[in-house]
């Protein structure tokens, strides 16, 4: 009874979210109040049924209801109780169900934090995200409903959840990635009632950027975790992998750093007007398309959830009619919301120009070694493959003049600005950069690494010169200390942001460039030296959980004498899947990570290890977080506060 309650409410919303697309753009078409003022509570109501037919989700897999096949494919009652209700998501059924639900959640959101703007605005936007709505909800409906019974077969145990994603990361990380994938669709749906329209002013860039912001801030932090999660559960000691599902989650994102950058300029001088709307369709198109090659079947990875074509064809089809109807209403009505207005060659808004012709060249990169092996293989002919090397270089190239972008353009001011004027900051910031570029990597290695040496060099350049832009602002007009309280939240995140970019820079360039890997084998009683570190393994312990087999290998590490740490690297096998897994331990720090993992027994009663020494990894996770907290600084400014917002337009 409760899967059907389930059911009906996943079949409500739908009914409600045709009402709400309909109702919303004909009674913003036809200017009636009665109709438009419906468009909030359908909101509400969309979001309200999502909850109880999400919730309901949430009761099966608690009390492990097997007459539900999803949670028979997903569950058992040996499964821990938090990785029972994670489980919901775990799978392609389930992660659709909390896509739906994400959306109207935003949704809701638009129509509580709206308040100020045009009732007839609200309405259309509204209409918009339910149209997406519809097509989502169908899609769960008709191929991934995970409320279909088992009978007449009635299993009494469930199967198991994926023992890779048995770790607080499946809690954490899917949520916050479709957080920022689901966001955009409120920008895009602005971005489309600005074209049906054919109005966007300054003010509508001013109320569009906090939600940009703000789904471009769960995108960071969703691939963050994401990036962290990979690197201490794959056991491979890597963070990044230019998986094509990685790559899906890059793509939207690079178009929300442009679009961000490009906002600010409608904001602030009316211009970059189409640009900014074509920015907004991208994003959630990408979404769109990172949702296609999760879900579709086409691609293998650790990361895909699907293996059914026609939930691919459904997919593609849905993605054709939302991404092509928005580039031809884009083609039919861009025209009209044109900028006119022209920058001097040497100014902001230039900088900020080459800024997204920077961002969209790294973007048509990813997009290119992600979608080309694919298209290659559907056309028959024949298996390719993209790997790391090419996106690495490719992304070296694009990222040198971006970086020199991004601390020169700071100083530039809007509208018309002399390179004289920078001369004497720029040049004293490449001797610092030319200097630390040479010295910090030879700190760390018998031999300098290029592409060490220019990472350096970038991440240097960045700091200098965005420090140096705040300092001069501080001491503008005021004293010191109140010239530091008259900077605006914006700015601050701003310099924040760009920071968080020359750390995670630093990061990539010194642990890609002298991280240590040693493949051993010992037996009790051995020892070995890593980078300096002296392991010792003790002994083997057996511990097994809830629903795995498994034990442990003490190692005792020391450097010079002197005691480090113990790390337990696990090995498990989990009784149900049939599956073994490798759980690294590692040790933390500020400037270096020890990472082992356990391998295999031999005959001869020896053990596999792979350890790790990793320089400042934990800098790229460090300057994501310093991004996403600059994106929150921003949010914060007064000028986006929702009570304030889009006065103007009344």
């Amino acid at each position: 009874m409760i899967a059907e309650l389930g059911n009906y409410a996943l079949a409500l919303s739908f009914a409600i979210a045709i009402l709400l697309a309909f109702l919303g753009l004909y009674a913003a078409e036809v200017k009636q109040p009665c109709l438009i003022a419906l468009a909030r509570p359908l909101s509400y109501s969309l979001f309200f049924a999502l909850c109880f037919s999400l919730g309901t989700l949430f009761y099966l897999f608690a009390i492990n209801d097997f007459s539900v096949q999803y949670v028979v494919n997903n569950s058992n009652t040996n499964l821990p109780l938090m990785y029972r209700l994670a489980a919901v998501w775990g799978a392609h059924e389930g992660s659709l169900l909390l896509w739906v639900w994400l959306l109207s959640l935003w949704t809701a959101t638009v129509a509580i934090f709206s308040r100020s703007l045009p009732d007839d605005a609200v309405a259309r936007v509204l209409g918009i995200l339910g149209l997406l709505s519809i097509g989502f909800i169908a899609f769960v409906i008709f191929t991934s409903n995970p409320f279909l019974r088992t009978f007449p077969d009635f299993p009494i145990e469930g199967q198991e959840l994926n023992p890779m994603l048995q770790d607080i990361g499946l809690i954490i990380h899917p949520p916050l990635l479709y957080m920022g994938y689901v966001g955009f669709s409120v920008v895009f749906a602005f971005a489309i009632a600005s074209l049906m329209t054919g109005r966007l002013d300054t003010a509508w860039a001013r109320w569009s950027r906090p939600w940009t912001l703000a789904a471009w801030i769960f995108l960071t932090l969703g691939i963050v975790l994401g990036s962290w999660w990979a690197y201490y559960e794959l056991g491979w000691g890597g963070w990044w992998f230019w998986d094509p599902v990685e790559n899906a989650s890059l793509m939207p994102w690079l178009a929300g750093t442009g679009l961000i950058h490009s906002l600010a300029v409608t904001e602030k001088r009316a211009s970059f007007k189409a640009w900014t709307v074509l920015l907004a369709i991208l994003a959630f198109s990408l979404s769109l398309v990172g949702t296609f090659l999760v879900r579709s079947g086409i691609l293998v990875s650790v990361h895909a959830f699907a293996s059914d074509p026609s939930r691919g064809l459904y997919i593609l089809a849905y993605l054709v009619l939302v991404i092509g109807s928005s580039f031809i209403l884009y083609a039919c009505k861009g025209h009209q919301i044109r900028s006119r207005q022209n920058a001097e060659r040497f100014s902001r808004e230039t900088m900020l120009l080459l800024n997204n012709i920077l961002l969209m060249a790294a973007l048509a990169v990813v997009f290119i070694g992600t979608i080309f092996p694919l298209v290659h293989k559907q056309l028959g002919l024949g298996t390719i493959s993209v790997g790391s090397p090419f996106f690495n270089q490719m992304f070296l190239i694009i990222m040198v003049p971006f970086a020199l972008l991004l601390g020169i353009g700071v100083l530039v001011k809007w509208r018309r600005d002399t390179f004289i004027r920078l001369r004497q900051p720029v040049i004293i910031s490449f001797i610092i950069m030319l200097i630390a570029g040479f010295v910090l990597p030879a700190m760390l290695g018998n031999r300098e690494k290029i592409s060490a040496v220019i990472g350096t060099m970038m991440a240097v350049f960045i700091f200098i010169l965005n420090f140096y832009e705040l300092i001069e602002r501080i001491g503008y007009r005021h004293s010191f200390w109140r010239g530091i309280r008259q900077i605006s939240h914006s700015h601050w995140g701003m310099v924040l942001a760009h920071i968080g970019v020359a750390v995670t820079v630093f990061g990539i360039a010194f642990s890609q460039n002298y991280s240590v890997e040693r493949d051993v084998r010992m037996r009790i009683g051995d020892d070995v030296d890593v980078a300096g570190y002296h392991f010792k393994f003790e002994r083997i312990e057996n511990e097994n959980g809830a629903n795995y087999i498994g034990g442990f290998a003490k190692l005792i590490v020391t450097k010079n004498g002197q005691y480090i740490t113990t790390l337990r690297p696990q090995k498990r096998f989990y009784t149900v899947s049939k599956m073994t897994m490798t759980e690294a331990a590692i040790s933390p720090s500020l400037t270096r990570d020890l990472y082992v993992a356990l391998g295999n027994q031999f005959d001869d009663g020896s053990w596999a290890f792979r350890i790790y020494y990793k320089p400042f990894v934990r800098w790229i996770w460090l300057g994501g977080i310093l991004m996403a907290l600059g994106g929150v600084l921003c949010m914060l400014d007064g000028r986006y506060r929702f009570g304030h917002l889009l006065k103007r337009c009344d």
